[in-house]
C-alpha cells in the first residue's frame, strides 16, 4: 500500500509529536480524499497527544483540495478547494473526510484562514446559537483572546449583542476590542464584569472560580455555555442565587455532540460566507511549516500566543 506523511505521537521525541510515514487512507463511499494544504491546532488534540499512545494520529482541522471525490457522488468535485473536520488524523498529507464535514472555500479566502474555522469557529458558532436572539442583549465571553473566544466576540457582535470580553492579560485588550468587544474586563477576578450585566448569555471556557462567579452574573432566563475548563474543573458557586434568579441554565457544549444535529458542512458554509464578506476575521498569530509541529504545539499549551496557529503542509 502507498505511504504518506502524517503527524503521529512519538514518545521518544521532544514534544511527542513528529512526522512519520503512515499508510495512505482508504476512503469510505461517502468520504472524499483531500490533499491537505494547511492545518490549525487546538488545545484539545494537543493536550491528548501528551498522553496518547505511540502512533496515534491527532488533528481536527484541515484545508486543502479534493483529490478524489466521494464514490457515492455526494460532496464536491475533484479540484475543489475545501475546509474540513475530522475526529482525528487531520494532520496528514492526504486525508479522507466525510462529505458532510466538508465545505467549499471561496476563492478570496485563503487555506490558512479556512483552516482556523472547523473547531474554533464551529464551537463559537454553536455557543452563540444557544443564546437565541441576542439583539441588544449583554453577552459575556471569557477566555476572549483564544481561538474560540475571538470568534465568539465577532459572532455575538454580528448578532446585535453588547459584548463584554474577559481576559487575564492586559496586553490582549486591543485584540478583543478590534474583534468587537464594547467592554473589557481584565485580571484574575471576573467579578468586575457585574458592572455590565446581568447577562443573557455567557460563553465560558475557564471553569474553576471564574465559572463560579459567572453563574451568579446571569439575567433571568440567561444561559451559561461551558466549552472548557482551562482554569480548573472544580467549581464552587452560590446555588441559592443561581436557582433564585429564575430560569437560568448551564449548558455543557461539546462540538462532537452538536454535530449530531447539524453537520459541520452547514456551519462551515455559513462561517466561510462571513469570512468572504469581511464580517468574520480569523486571527492567525502564528504560521509555520508543519515540520515545526512539536514546537508550535508546546507554544499553544504554554499560551504564548492568542488566536490561532496555522501550519502549512510542505514537501
Amino acid at each position: 500500500m502507498s505511504k504518506i506523511r502524517a503527524v503521529i505521537v512519538d514518545p521518544n521525541v521532544v514534544g511527542r509529536l513528529a512526522l512519520s510515514e503512515v499508510t495512505a487512507p482508504t476512503p469510505a463511499p461517502d468520504e472524499a480524499l483531500v490533499r491537505v494544504a494547511a492545518i490549525s491546532l487546538n488545545r484539545g488534540e494537543v493536550k491528548r497527544s501528551t498522553t496518547a499512545e505511540a502512533g496515534w494520529q491527532p488533528g481536527w482541522d484541515l484545508a486543502g483540495v479534493v483529490e478524489t471525490p466521494a464514490a457515492d457522488g455526494s460532496g464536491l468535485p475533484q479540484g475543489a478547494r475545501v475546509v474540513g473536520f475530522r475526529r482525528a488524523g487531520a494532520w496528514a498529507e492526504l486525508v479522507s473526510v466525510p462529505t458532510n464535514a466538508l465545505a467549499e472555500v471561496p476563492p478570496s479566502v485563503s487555506f490558512a484562514q479556512a483552516a482556523t474555522l472547523p473547531v474554533a469557529g464551529l464551537t463559537a458558532y454553536h455557543a452563540v446559537l444557544k443564546g437565541g436572539s441576542l439583539l441588544g442583549r449583554p453577552v459575556l465571553v471569557t477566555g476572549a483572546s483564544g481561538g474560540v473566544g475571538y470568534f465568539a466576540i465577532q459572532l455575538a457582535q454580528l448578532s446585535g449583542a453588547h459584548v463584554v470580553a474577559y481576559i487575564r492579560q492586559a496586553g490582549y485588550e486591543t485584540l478583543v476590542r478590534e474583534a468587537g468587544a464594547q467592554s473589557v474586563v481584565i485580571g484574575e477576578d471576573l467579578s468586575p464584569a457585574s458592572e455590565y450585566g446581568p447577562y443573557d448569555l455567557i460563553i465560558e471556557s475557564v471553569g474553576g472560580k471564574t465559572l463560579g462567579v459567572a453563574l451568579g452574573l446571569l439575567a433571568q432566563d440567561g444561559k451559561t455555555v461551558l466549552y472548557g475548563v482551562s482554569g480548573g474543573a472544580e467549581v464552587t458557586f452560590n446555588a441559592a442565587q443561581f436557582y433564585g434568579t429564575g430560569g437560568v441554565s448551564l449548558y455543557g457544549l461539546r462540538l462532537f455532540d452538536e454535530l449530531r444535529f447539524e453537520s459541520a458542512a452547514v456551519g462551515l458554509k455559513r462561517l466561510l460566507s462571513l469570512v468572504e464578506t469581511g464580517k468574520l476575521r480569523p486571527h492567525i498569530d502564528l504560521e509555520a511549516s508543519w515540520t515545526q509541529i512539536a514546537d508550535v504545539a508546546q507554544q499553544l499549551l504554554d499560551r504564548r500566543f492568542p488566536g490561532k496557529a496555522v501550519l502549512h503542509i510542505s514537501n
